[in-house]
């Protein structure tokens, strides 16, 4: 066997264990791992009757950030805003538990479960579900189980891109008619065939639009600017490490520190976040994920075209040294 042939045949008996184990690993640990770290809850009420509760929170060093609010009308909105996923509310007949089940119905649950265990015993706890899940996924696992398959679309998209040859503005130009086409026939699914998804048709189909093109472009400028190495190094970022850092199952307050807060920078956990919000919350606190996704898109095409450029470069530059070449035997 051929020198060079041994070396690929050791290449791959090294390169998929390796990858199979960083797979595992980028998906096992933030899994294995979950706990609320900086989630935040609200109290309400005065302060002398929710102190005890305050207290029993904040001693779980580091889990619960507490944000204070004097009625319970304050804490409703700060829910519906997206600033804390639930709060408490101290009354006369005793707290009541208010919770967002679309924000993440395992945070909804697990604010049940902690403030539940630390009233006294026969303590009533009324639970009110503030801004409620699709009574079709009250469970939220088709918006969980949809972000890989739009991850792979997006990054189908930017592969062929690359492999068929396009460059420049019709690189462009079938990035963008890919992830519109995507962001309609996910919204048709997803929205008006399955009612997992509840808020605006038209904001929901612009939110898996941006996210496929921001996953494609990204893949497609990387690999304009890298070559081949550029198709990996994309695909790394959104799908190895963008999927189990985004917190979509769950929350991002979850997850280790710091994958939660780098999951929101990478599309897939910015795509989650955005389209939760223009589902269930009216577009409160999409802003930031927004811009996240749009800055990848932006980055990516502009990649694109810059590597459209400098292809169309290099031919001009080898031209007047091909042209002495043939001059010089003369």
């Amino acid at each position: 066997m051929p020198a060079s042939e041994t070396r690929k045949t050791v290449a791959v008996i090294l390169l998929i264990p390796a990858v199979v184990a960083f797979a595992l690993w980028a998906f096992a640990w933030p899994a294995a791992r979950t706990a609320p770290r900086d989630l935040p809850v609200g109290l309400a009420g005065p302060a002398t009757a929710t102190a005890p509760m305050e207290q029993r929170l904040t001693a779980h060093e580091g889990a619960f950030a507490v944000h204070r609010y004097d009625t319970a009308a304050a804490a409703r909105e700060a829910i519906e805003d997206r600033t804390v996923y639930g709060a408490i509310v101290a009354g006369p007949q005793g707290p009541e538990l208010l919770t967002a089940s679309a924000a993440s119905p395992v945070v909804a649950g697990m604010l049940r479960e902690a403030v539940a265990g630390q009233l006294p015993p026969g303590t009533p706890l009324k639970v009110t579900d503030v801004v409620a899940a699709p009574a079709a996924d009250p469970r939220g696992a088709v918006l969980s189980a949809g972000l890989l398959p739009l991850a792979l679309a997006g990054a189908a998209s930017g592969i062929v891109t690359t492999l068929l040859g396009l460059r420049g503005g019709r690189a462009v130009a079938a990035l963008a008619g890919a992830a519109t086409l995507a962001g309609l026939a996910g919204t048709a699914l997803a929205h008006s065939w399955l009612g997992a998804l509840t808020g605006s048709w038209w904001a929901e189909a612009g939110v898996l639009a941006l996210t496929v093109l921001a996953i494609g472009s990204t893949i497609a400028g990387l690999a304009a600017l890298l070559g081949k190495p550029g198709i990996g190094v994309g695909a790394v970022l959104m799908i190895l490490l963008g999927n189990p850092y985004s917190g979509v199952s769950g929350a991002p307050e979850l997850l280790p520190s710091p994958v939660g807060t780098l999951g929101q920078w990478l599309v897939p956990g910015a795509a989650g976040t955005a389209l939760r919000s223009v589902s269930s919350f009216g577009g409160a606190g999409a802003g930031s994920a927004l811009l996240v996704l749009a800055a990848w898109a932006v980055a990516g095409l502009t990649a694109v075209l810059i590597g459209a450029r400098r292809a169309k470069a290099q031919p001009a530059a080898s031209a007047p040294e091909a042209a002495s070449l043939e001059v010089a035997p003369a």
